[in-house]
């Protein structure tokens, strides 16, 4: 069995603050948020790291790498989904339909299609061993979707929030067994966005 625990970002600064959503860092809480990861892991055998290229999710792994040795691979493709001019309208039609997306954004197959060959070939590489993966909302919800269609938009919305969020998901080869969720918490984008923002 291989075993990958997904850690969802802690809390980033927001888009206004800093428009180049690849560099954009944690907020102060979100770093220190960092450390629930260590927390949770505590304990925990970790063959492997692997992480989105953009920032705020090398950055709440990091400590977490670094207290094991472990250096963080980066692959291209686990980077979240490009969001284009949105707001939460949007969110129900890419759920209704993948293919959909909005002006300058990405669709979630076109996401949930690079994040799952990202996957293969980490599962491929490890198997038999226990990795952690930093990861984003949207990008983590299109591999949880894959692995089990019931999850819908609002399962999603009910992860939108927690920053960080934790779940194990336990593979035999590429076949999904079984999840369970380690960590969800409601800090979230609260001080940055207000009903109707973006998501």
């Amino acid at each position: 069995m291989t075993t990958i625990y997904f850690v969802r970002h802690a809390q980033p600064v927001a888009n206004a603050d800093w428009p180049d959503d690849r560099t954009r860092p944690l907020t102060a809480q979100g770093l220190a948020d960092s450390q629930i990861v260590l927390d949770i892991l505590r304990g925990i055998p970790v063959d492997a790291a692997y992480g989105s290229p953009f920032a705020r999710s090398l950055d709440t792994i990091a400590a977490f790498a670094q207290s094991r040795g472990l250096a963080v691979t980066t692959d291209e493709r686990l980077r979240e989904r490009k969001a284009g001019a949105e707001n939460w309208e949007h969110l129900d039609r890419r759920w209704a339909d993948f293919s959909y997306f909005e002006d300058g954004g990405e669709s979630l197959h076109s996401a949930q299609t690079r994040n799952m060959e990202a996957l293969h070939d980490i599962l491929d590489k490890h198997s038999g061993q226990t990795l952690v993966i930093g990861t984003h909302g949207a990008a983590l919800s299109t591999i949880l979707h894959h692995c089990d269609n019931r999850y819908s938009a609002d399962d999603y919305r009910r992860i939108l929030n927690s920053l960080p969020y934790i779940i194990r998901l336990d593979f035999d080869g590429r076949q999904y067994i079984g999840q369970t969720e380690l960590h969800w918490n409601n800090r979230g984008y609260a001080a940055h966005t207000t009903q109707g923002g973006t998501p």
